[in-house]
Parts: C-alpha cells; sequence; structure tokens
C-alpha cells in the first residue's frame, strides 16, 4: 500500500517544520519551492528556511511570549528549533543563529527522508487533494491571484523592511565597546558604538532628510509596526528613536559613562566577520545608507556587505477562512501556514508550520483535530488568526495577551502551557 502524499508549497520556516512533521509520520511529501527558478525581491539563496529580515529569534526565557512559544515546539520536537539551538551564536538574552548553518541544518536533516521529493516549479494554482500552502509574505502573484478566488478569502499586505550588514573587519574598534544591556547573557555580545547629544542631533537631521526608494506598483504604503523603517520610526521624533532603538539605559560606557544614544550591532554568522545593525531595517537608497551609517562612531569606514531592502508583505484574510487548526474551513484539505496567515515573526511562522502539520495528519486519520486551546501560545495564536475581526485583520506576534489563562502569572501561566504540550506528546 503507497504512503499517502501531501503537497506542501514553499520551503521557508513553515514548510520546512510541517514538511519534517509529516515525514516523521510516515507521510510522503512533495515539497514545491520556486527558487531558485523563480527568486523573491528579498531572499539572496536558494535554502530552505532562509532567514530573510534578522538573524534574531528573539527572546529565550519563557516568561516572555515568544520564548514559550519556542519552548512548546521545542517539547513537539521542532525542526526549526533544533536546527536554531544547533547554529545558535551569543546574542545576550535572545537566541539568534549563524544564518547559512541554520538552512543547511534544515535541508540536511529533511534531505535524509527517502519520501521527501523537491520540486522547484513555481505553483500558480490551488491542488485538488492534500495541501499546506506555505508560500510566505513573498508569494509569487500569480499564486496569489489564484488565493483570492477561494471562497471568503482575499489578499493584504503591507511593508516589511530589512537592515543592513556590515563587515567587523571595517569596525574602528577605539570608538565602540562590548556589552549586553543590563548585562544580560555574556556582556561581549552585542558592540556599542555610542554618540553623544552633539553626535546624535546631528545624525538625526541627516536622517530625516535622506532620500529613500519610491515603492512602485503598490496600492498604499501601509508598513508593518514591528518591523518599521528606522527613517519612518524617526519622522516621529527625536525621542521615538531614545527610547527605541538607539536606547542607552543599561547600555554604560566602560569608563562608567552613559552615551546620550546607542547604536547597537548584533553579530550575523558563527565565524564573526558579519555585523547586522539591530533595528536599522531601512529602506533609504543605497548611496544614503551607506552615507547616514558612516555617521555613527565607529563605523566610518564601515563596509555595507547586504543594504537594506525593502518588500510587499502578503497575507491573507485569515478569520474569514481558517479555523483554529490552520485548516480551510470550506475546503478541509487545504491547511495554511506561515506568515501568509497572519501570524508574525521566524517562530510564531515555524510554529503555525508544526501545529497545521500535526492537524493535517489527524485529518487524513480520520482523527479528531489537535486543539492546544487558548492556554497555549500555539494555540492562542490560531485562535487568533481564526477568530480576530476579519474588518480590521492584521499581523501578530505571539504575547501573553492572546492566552485564556491571563489570571495567572507569567510562569505559571507557561507551566500551564507546557503541561498541556505534553499531555499531547510529540
Amino acid at each position: 500500500m503507497s504512503k499517502k502524499r501531501v503537497n506542501i508549497i514553499g520551503a521557508g520556516l513553515a514548510g520546512s517544520e510541517a514538511a519534517y512533521q509529516l515525514l516523521k509520520r510516515g507521510y510522503s511529501v512533495r515539497l514545491y519551492e520556486m527558487r531558485p527558478q523563480k527568486m523573491t525581491p528579498a531572499h539572496v539563496s536558494s535554502s530552505f528556511a532562509e532567514l530573510v529580515c534578522s538573524n534574531s529569534m528573539r527572546s529565550n526565557s519563557i516568561t516572555n511570549a515568544v520564548g514559550l512559544l519556542k519552548e512548546e515546539m521545542r517539547h513537539l520536537d521542532s525542526l526549526i528549533m533544533s536546527a536554531a539551538d544547533h547554529s545558535s551564536i551569543p546574542a545576550g538574552s535572545a537566541l539568534a543563529v549563524d544564518r547559512e548553518t541554520f538552512s543547511q541544518r534544515v535541508m540536511e536533516t529533511l534531505q535524509q527522508f527517502p519520501d521527501l521529493e523537491v520540486t522547484n516549479d513555481e505553483v500558480t494554482d490551488i491542488f485538488d487533494e492534500p495541501s499546506i500552502y506555505a508560500t510566505g509574505p513573498l508569494t509569487s502573484d500569480a499564486l496569489a491571484d489564484a488565493y483570492s478566488t477561494l471562497p471568503g478569502l482575499a489578499k493584504l499586505h503591507f511593508f516589511d523592511a530589512i537592515a543592513p550588514i556590515i563587515a567587523y573587519d571595517s569596525i574602528d574598534h577605539s570608538k565602540v565597546y562590548r556589552k549586553s544591556r543590563y548585562d544580560k547573557g555574556d556582556s561581549s555580545d552585542y558592540i556599542n558604538c555610542p554618540m553623544t547629544k552633539e553626535e546624535f542631533n546631528k545624525f538625526y537631521r541627516e536622517l530625516i532628510g535622506a532620500k529613500t526608494t519610491e515603492l512602485r506598483g503598490f496600492e498604499d504604503q501601509k508598513v508593518f509596526e514591528g518591523c518599521m523603517p528606522f527613517e519612518v520610526m524617526a519622522k516621529r521624533g527625536a525621542k521615538t528613536l531614545l527610547f527605541g532603538p538607539m536606547k542607552p539605559v543599561g547600555l554604560e560606557m566602560p569608563d562608567g559613562k552613559k552615551p546620550y544614544a546607542v547604536v547597537q550591532l548584533r553579530q550575523d554568522n558563527a565565524a564573526g566577520s558579519l555585523y547586522n545593525i539591530v533595528g536599522f531595517q531601512t529602506h533609504l537608497t543605497w548611496p544614503e545608507q551607506k552615507r547616514i551609517i558612516q555617521m555613527i562612531p565607529g563605523l566610518e569606514n564601515a563596509r555595507i556587505e547586504r543594504y537594506g531592502v525593502m518588500h510587499r508583505n502578503t497575507y491573507l484574510t485569515s478569520p474569514n477562512f481558517l479555523n483554529k487548526f490552520y485548516q480551510s474551513v470550506q475546503l478541509p484539505h487545504l491547511f495554511f501556514a506561515g506568515q501568509l496567515c497572519g501570524v508574525e515573526g521566524y517562530v510564531e511562522s515555524a510554529a503555525s508550520g508544526l501545529y497545521a502539520a500535526l492537524n493535517m495528519d489527524r485529518f487524513l486519520s480520520n482523527q479528531p483535530p489537535l486543539d492546544f486551546t487558548k492556554e497555549t501560545m500555539m494555540g492562542a495564536m490560531a485562535h487568533y488568526v481564526s477568530g480576530a475581526n476579519p474588518q480590521n485583520f492584521q499581523p501578530m506576534n505571539a504575547n501573553y495577551g492572546l492566552l485564556d489563562n491571563s489570571q495567572l502569572e507569567k510562569e505559571e501561566r507557561a507551566k500551564r502551557s507546557l503541561e498541556i504540550i505534553d499531555s499531547y506528546g510529540n
């Protein structure tokens, strides 16, 4: 008897996680990934689970919502979390990874399964067989149009921006110092570029007047708050930066003095040869990026290895279309996962792929859906995606406000969540 086959469209974080969960449960998986035959505006490789915007997966503490989500995934044998832990690099209390090592680990793990078939064709229609669509925010135009034909579904979008990456050997180390905020983690995890008030004011004036790249062919210029371009943030006022990505709190200099503002650099690869500028996602023109970055003390001769870019981020009106298991209400053989559904963030995307795969398994096995409930972060996110008001539906990061047990302290909520996850096994 031949094994049941599931199509998975998209080999990003959600698609790779879903593929792993189904393959280890004995399914045959046909994984569609259009790269490298057709690239997106933001990807630079054909690797599975390429991390496009940042190399950080945010906090590791379970008292932080995304930290709890990561721990739930670890308890469910998540491929993405295993690969992230394997490829982690210093980042204080956060989990950051070497991008290449991370993607390589994901690919190598999946390729060990003989029942995985990978095809690099672009999918432009909807399959009439069990399928998980996880094409992400950079879904091709043809497939996005196909989504719009599904019952009750429309496609929406906002914009994401990506931060620049610079070469470590181009930093003037006589002007910078290493320190994690409040000394969380290893004190050497971040490089800090301090500014005086005069340096900041000059930098700010030049930043808000800098030329940006024109966005063409889009209906509007709606920006997602979580990935707001640095220059857009700056135009809300200088204090937006001083209380945001350039806040000096907890970053005293070695002599004990407090800088007026600080630009932080975070290690981006295991070799330590690349650093990204924390919170500096941007859509300034490339010449302006270079000019503005080189105004930062210590970065006067910075060599930019990857410039920041801005791209459209497409998502669906999931509350009109999906149930709380990431399953189409009217077409139950179809599941959807990842940022396409309206979850926001690397970890959230992978978690939705994991949950969708577990419920695809239940669907194909004629078992009741797996309901993690709103007492778990994974379940609460699925409830949000399926139950929010479709009239003003916006992508959402994991947060403790989504959980049902809000009367409990965070430690107790986390404990309860993991008990529920563990009761299902993996």
